[in-house]
C-alpha cells in the first residue's frame, strides 16, 4: 500500500491501518464473489484504491456532507474515501445484493461508521446529498438522470454539489449527450498521480 502513502502523506494510524487491512479483505471476498477482475487483484492499491481516491484530489468532502456512492460494487470508490474522510457519511448502493453483503462486512471489519450500505438502486432513494460519486457505472446522461433529484440544492463546498465519476477513454460523445448548457470538468488524473495507468482515465464533474 505504498503507493497509498506516496500520495496521501498526512493518513493518521487509524487510517493507514484501514487501508493496510484491504489486501487481504478484497481477496478474501474476491475469491467468493468476483466484486475486482481477479487478473488484476494483484494491482489493487495501484489500479483500484488509488484510483477511488482521485475523488479525493478534486474534493475535500467536508464533516457532515452526506455522499452517494452509485453502482458501488465491492465498495468502490465509497469504502477508500469513507477512510479518507471519516466525518463525512457515505451511502453505498447497488442493485446486486451479494456485493453489498460484501461491503458491509469490509465496513464492519474496518470499523468504518461513516458507511451505509444498502441493497437498492439510486433511483429508489428518498433522501437527498451533497454529492453522487461512482466508478466506471454507466454512460454521463444516465448518471446525471439518477443522481439530480438526488442533490441537495445548499452548497457547502468551494465545488458545487454535482456529480463526480471515475471514468477513461474518450468522452466527447458522452459529454455531447449532456444537455445544452450542463457544465462539466474532465480532470486527467495523471495530473496527480505519476503511473502510465492513470494516463486515459479522468474524474468528471458535473454541476447539478
Amino acid at each position: 500500500m505504498q503507493v497509498i502513502l506516496d500520495y496521501f502523506p498526512n493518513l493518521n494510524a487509524q487510517q493507514q491501518a484501514q487501508f493496510a487491512q484491504l489486501d487481504d479483505l478484497y481477496r478474501e471476498w474476491n475469491a467468493k464473489i468476483n466484486v475486482v477482475s481477479r487478473k488484476d487483484i494483484d494491482s489493487i492499491y495501484a489500479h483500484h484504491i488509488l484510483h477511488s481516491l482521485g475523488i479525493a484530489k478534486v474534493v475535500q468532502f467536508k464533516p457532515g456532507a452526506e455522499i452517494l456512492d452509485i453502482g458501488t460494487g465491492g465498495g468502490l470508490p465509497g469504502i477508500p474515501l469513507a477512510i479518507v474522510f471519516p466525518e463525512t457519511q457515505f451511502t453505498l448502493v447497488d442493485g446486486t445484493g451479494k456485493k453489498i453483503l460484501v461491503v458491509k462486512e469490509i465496513a464492519q471489519t474496518l470499523g468504518l461508521k461513516n458507511v451505509d450500505a444498502q441493497h437498492a438502486r439510486a433511483e429508489e432513494l428518498k433522501r437527498q446529498f451533497d454529492f453522487t460519486v461512482c466508478r466506471a457505472v454507466t454512460t454521463l446522461d444516465k448518471l446525471c438522470a439518477w443522481s439530480w433529484p438526488l442533490i441537495k440544492r445548499k452548497h457547502q463546498h468551494a465545488l458545487p454539489n454535482g456529480l463526480i465519476t471515475l471514468k477513461g477513454g474518450d468522452l466527447r460523445e458522452e459529454i455531447a449527450a449532456l444537455p445544452k448548457g450542463t457544465f462539466v470538468n474532465k480532470i486527467p488524473l495523471s495530473t496527480f498521480f505519476k503511473d502510465p495507468y492513470y494516463e486515459e482515465k479522468y474524474a468528471v464533474y458535473v454541476q447539478a
